[in-house]
């Protein structure tokens, strides 16, 4: 069992170990039922923001880990990879919340890049981890997600299209994190006239 000690602010152990499979599985789970009510196609976007520190128990930003970081990201990327969903991942507030996805995904929506290098410290674990092993990486201010994930209160709402519609799952918690999902509708239009496709709600 691959696992992690956790340590409080103050300095005494939790009596807890982090099972990095567990939260392994947990990704995996939450990611594949959002794929399901979502409806995702080829070459949208899917949207995580993530706090490491929630996930292990700590406020956000005072115990940030690469290790969970690793762990997430590698139960994510091949999953939309293999579908042809661009993952986008949300940096910290101190570089704006701004968004680390592939050079490929920037260019088909026409997003400007920004120069800016995500850190542990300064993007968030998760964002800098993707940054490294994404395939040609870059960063972006803004984005138009299709669906997302929010892993302990990171706020994604500001990078998803118009109309968010709030997705509830019986198991809604990656480690110690709470996790909130959405998907993304068409805005409906008219009045009482108007007809509307059947294919989505």
């Amino acid at each position: 069992m691959l696992s992690i000690s956790l340590r409080e602010n103050g300095g005494f152990d939790k009596d807890m170990n982090m099972d990095m499979n567990m939260i392994q599985q947990q990704t995996i789970s939450i990611v594949n039922q959002l794929l399901d009510v979502s409806l995702l196609s080829t070459n949208q976007i899917f949207i995580i923001g993530c706090s490491t520190s929630r996930v292990t128990g700590y406020k956000i930003g005072k115990h940030s880990s690469e290790q969970v970081a690793k762990c997430i990201f590698e139960a994510t990327y091949p999953i939309l990879k293999h579908k042809g969903i661009h993952l986008a991942v949300q940096c910290c507030e101190h570089l704006n919340r701004a968004i680390v996805l592939e050079g490929i995904a920037a260019k088909q929506y026409g997003f400007e890049q920004v120069n800016v290098i995500p850190k542990i410290n300064a993007g968030g674990a998760l964002a800098a981890y993707a940054y490294e092993h994404m395939s040609e990486a870059v960063i972006v201010e803004y984005i138009k997600a299709d669906a997302g994930m929010d892993i302990g209160g990171t706020m994604i709402g500001m990078h998803l299209k118009p109309v968010v519609v709030p997705i509830h799952f019986e198991k809604n918690e990656i480690g110690q994190a709470n996790v909130i999902c959405a998907r993304t509708r068409s805005k409906y239009i008219g009045g009482a006239r108007a007809n509307y496709r059947q294919d989505e709600n």
